[in-house]
């Protein structure tokens, strides 16, 4: 049962010895590694807010999407509703918002560049829905609005302050030679205005929104209301380049009920999804890959795999988000936690920095042990020749240096080494036992027996 123990216990010395010898490259590598945690920052915070828009909106429900989507990486995002894209640039801007949804056309494109907000990509596309009731229409040739210019007189709400849909109806307007003052314009929100407009106080409701918004879902499918067809959307698209025309086909929102009955025409613009320039980036990256998920798929108005995309962004373009958005999930995070995965990805390039540093270090961590293990048993040997001179000097005190010999091998014996260091704590010992034998004689010829 000893022996077990005592192969243990020297075990034990040896690693003991080695973390010792170790412990200088050990602490700088942790010093290290603590400023590189602190000054790279790996992990994001815990808390984002975006900035989404009006209640039962498009943006209103993607926010909610994009809510649960980062939930499960344990980042709260906190949702916070605004009259419409112009708000939700001005939060931005304000630093009241991390991340919002922002109309393309809502900003001024000669100040987009050094307006530290980045784009993480374009989502989906908005068009511009101008629902007009029938019963306004009656006095309309064919009893359809078939053109801006028709709007003349009738009560059009074009959507509230603070929303994309007034400037987008602002330039079309103007593009059809319509003066704004002229017109019988109201701004309010969504659901003031389309309780107005069911109720008959509006003619014409005008919404700048992505299919999903349930007003308009709701306004698709109410008798009574109809949409108005661009039947110029094209030529709309080449005077206002942030528009772009596209096509409800016939029966896309109930085949049963074949809603719409006809393909209509309509221009739309696109969303983007922006974010202050010194978000985190792994927040970046997250809401990079929800918009993946969220927005691939094939909707209304796009194929499959077209969002989210970076072709026509008005912002300089996130790296992160141009990466992922290339490349798509991180390997890493296909096999390890988000917290691990982006802390290897984030510090990996300081990592190597600091293994580079450190190797060349670690080279003197195999003679600074042998140093510590020998210097045990070598120390003693400054002892034992101390005596050995003492005793070629005064051989008449042989029996005194005999017995600090004695002292000196106890001490010698309770000195424990590696097993492969042994060999030298032996030889010291010999050392010990020859120069007690010098003393022994030297003792026997200074005081012969009678």
């Amino acid at each position: 049962m000893k022996k077990p123990v005592k192969v243990l216990h020297h075990t034990l010395l040896s690693l003991r010895d080695l973390l010792i010898s170790a412990g200088p490259i050990a602490l700088l590598a942790l010093v290290l590694l603590a400023a590189a945690y602190w000054w790279l920052d790996p992990n994001p915070p815990k808390k984002v807010t975006l900035a989404t828009g009006p209640a039962q909106s498009a943006y209103d429900e993607f926010g909610k999407r994009y809510q649960q989507a980062l939930k499960r990486y344990g980042i709260q995002v906190v949702l916070v509703p605004s009259e419409g894209s112009r708000a939700n640039l001005r939060l931005l801007k304000e630093g009241k918002a991390d991340v919002a949804f922002v109309q393309g056309g809502s900003g001024d494109p000669a100040a987009n560049e050094s307006s530290g907000i980045v784009s993480l990509g374009s989502l989906f596309v908005e068009p511009v829905w101008i629902f007009y009731r029938e019963a306004a229409a009656r006095d309309l040739p064919n009893g359809t609005l078939t053109s801006l210019t028709q709007l003349q007189d009738l009560r059009v709400d074009i959507g509230a302050r603070g929303s994309g849909s007034p400037g987008i109806m602002r330039r079309l307007l103007e593009a059809n030679s319509l003066d704004l003052a002229k017109l019988k314009i109201s701004r309010q929100d969504q659901t003031a205005a389309t309780v107005a407009f069911l109720n008959g106080d509006l003619d014409v409701l005008v919404f700048a929104s992505a299919p999903e918004s349930l007003m308009v879902q709701m306004l698709l499918q109410t008798p009574g209301v109809r949409l108005m067809d661009f039947s110029q959307s094209e030529a709309y698209s080449r005077r206002l380049p942030f528009l772009t025309p596209v096509l409800l086909p016939r029966g896309i929102v109930d085949l049963a009920r074949d809603l719409p009955p006809q393909d209509v025409h309509l221009v739309a613009t696109t969303t983007g999804l922006l974010a202050r320039e010194g978000t985190h980036p792994a927040l970046l990256q997250l809401f990079t890959q929800a918009a993946h998920d969220l927005h691939s798929p094939a909707g209304w108005f796009n194929r499959a795999g077209s969002f989210p995309n970076i072709e026509h962004s008005e912002y300089p373009v996130s790296r992160e988000a141009e990466r992922t958005i290339r490349a798509g999930q991180p390997f890493l995070q296909r096999w390890l936690p988000f917290w691990l995965a982006n802390l290897v990805e984030r510090m990996w390039l300081v990592l190597g920095i600091i293994l580079a540093v450190l190797l060349p270090l670690s080279r003197i961590v195999p003679p600074l042990y042998q140093f510590r293990i020998r210097s045990r048993v070598f120390r003693w040997y400054g002892q034992l020749r101390d005596l050995e001179n003492r005793l070629g000097a005064r051989p008449e005190e042989g029996r005194e240096i005999a017995r600090e010999l004695e002292v000196l091998d106890e001490r010698v014996g309770r000195i424990s080494v590696p097993l492969s260091y042994a060999d030298e704590l032996y030889a010291l010992r010999n050392n010990i036992d020859a120069v007690r034998r010098k003393a022994a004689g030297a003792t026997a010829a200074v005081f012969p027996s009678p």
